[in-house]
């Protein structure tokens, strides 16, 4: 985080506390101040995880991330860099996502065309 900004965990975080304050009875205006005093945040800005909270609901905490390194031909660099742009997601998300699928328990193993 840099200064009181919050990253995606923090501020999933956030929100979800918003929506136990809401839950368990408190008004938008004193789940702010709540919020403001527990995580140091301006008044505005407890209010817009209020406000978020409001709309969604409970967010999924992202889980966190390390780096991991490997090594690929150039060309399929390009390809995933590619798929990544074309997809509107980035790298990390798409090669999360195709090794989820491919170390999936449910027998979708296995390299596809």
């Amino acid at each position: 985080m840099a200064g009181n900004r919050a990253d995606g965990v923090a501020y999933a975080q956030r929100v979800n506390a918003a929506v136990d304050l809401l839950a368990g009875g408190a008004s938008a205006v004193d789940a702010a101040s709540v919020l403001a005093a527990r995580f140091g945040v301006s008044t505005r800005q407890a209010r817009r995880y209020v406000d978020q909270a409001l709309v969604s609901g409970r967010l999924v905490v992202p889980q966190a991330t390390v780096v991991f390194t490997v090594k690929l031909s150039p060309v399929l660099v390009t390809r995933v860099r590619r798929r990544a742009a074309r997809s509107g997601v980035t790298i990390s998300a798409l090669v999360t996502q195709a090794l989820t699928e491919y170390l999936a328990p449910d027998g979708r193993r296995g390299p596809r065309g």
